[in-house]
């Protein structure tokens, strides 16, 4: 009987180190879900700024047609006069955003395409953000 006992000696040890082992990397999986759910919150508030600010765009746009092409612009151009007040309300919204719109006419209608770039830290990609609208 003795020898049985001696044997059994550590054994509770050691399964609670195996238990600590097995928390410890629980702990780290939820830290690790948790940096990703934040870097997506971000990425998320980011898209839903840039739609809003390609909407406002577009209905500025929308009342007044008569001068649609006056509001084209190029990726990193100067904003034309028209865009002015836009651009400076998107650049406070989203900082270091970059916008283009490219305004092409069609039969009955005009295609406005709004795309709005940014990058939410250094060394990331550019993550994109394109709306089409039409206006007749």
């Amino acid at each position: 009987m003795n020898r049985m006992i001696r044997r059994q000696q550590g054994v509770a040890l050691l399964e609670a180190l195996v238990a600590v082992v097995i928390l410890a990397l629980g702990l780290l999986g939820t830290i690790g879900l948790q940096a990703r759910s934040y870097s997506a919150l971000a990425d998320s508030a980011m898209r839903a700024e840039a739609t809003l600010a390609a909407d406002r765009l577009v209905g500025i746009m929308n009342n007044d047609v008569a001068n649609l092409a006056a509001y084209q612009v190029a990726l990193d151009a100067t904003a034309p006069a028209a865009l002015a007040a836009w651009a400076s309300e998107t650049s406070a919204a989203m900082p270091g955003a970059r916008y283009s719109v490219a305004v092409v006419p069609e039969a009955d209608r005009t295609r406005v395409e709004v795309a709005l770039h940014w990058r939410r830290k250094q060394g990331d990609a550019d993550s994109r953000h394109l709306v089409t609208a039409y206006i007749r």
